[in-house]
């Protein structure tokens, strides 16, 4: 155990929280993006989906539990390592320049995550600590989506979550030693990819939304 908690103390062993809680992040947002595109089968199908989820009750609960220690390991380590990284050299955020040098993801990482961090606080008062007992989430979902101010900020910080998806992606590959130039440029490719398919997936769901 001891040689876990040295291990977890250097920057390396940072990182590697970093990457571990990063992917944990990437599978969530895979499963969430699944379930919330039912909604595109109508309002049945989508509060069918939500009422499905709540059937689950306490492995509900787990989860959101181990997300919640996810976010936080992953906040707070980020932060520390930005703060190191500033004190250490000019660059704002951690990179290996060999593995594909300064990207718009790599530059902006630390405050793409506080605006990503900002808006799952909004998304949840708005969705899931709202009162739910005489509507139901589909009604809840249509009628946020009825505010253009809303649509628009869901779909901005949809693009800014693929910007910090595109460089997360393969950065934590790279810290778990996936950084060959062999497999490099295949990282890369997946990363834009996975970032558009969350930036298409989850943004045009309020559009969607705003004009049925």
């Amino acid at each position: 155990m001891r040689w876990l908690i040295d291990t977890l103390g250097t920057s390396i062993g940072k990182k590697l929280m970093m990457a571990v809680t990063g992917m944990g992040f990437i599978l969530f947002l895979t499963v969430h993006l699944a379930g919330n595109l039912t909604i595109y089968g109508g309002r049945d199908m989508f509060n069918a989906y939500a009422g499905h989820l709540h059937s689950l009750g306490p492995l509900v609960n787990v989860a959101e539990l181990g997300l919640l220690t996810l976010a936080l390991i992953h906040i707070f380590t980020g932060g520390f390592l930005f703060y190191q990284n500033r004190r250490a050299r000019p660059s704002r955020y951690a990179v290996n320049v060999r593995a594909g040098g300064r990207t718009l993801g790599s530059a902006t990482m630390p405050y793409t995550g506080l605006i990503i961090l900002a808006f799952v606080v909004f998304h949840l008062v708005q969705f899931h600590f709202t009162d739910k007992t005489h509507t139901t989430i589909f009604e809840i979902v249509a009628t946020t989506f009825n505010n253009p101010l809303h649509v628009a900020i869901y779909t901005i910080v949809m693009a800014i979550l693929a910007i910090h998806v595109s460089h997360g992606f393969w950065s934590l590959f790279q810290t778990l030693g996936a950084n060959h130039p062999k497999y490099f440029p295949a990282l890369q490719i997946a990363g834009i990819g996975l970032s558009i398919l969350f930036a298409a997936g989850f943004g045009f769901l309020p559009i969607y939304v705003a004009f049925i």
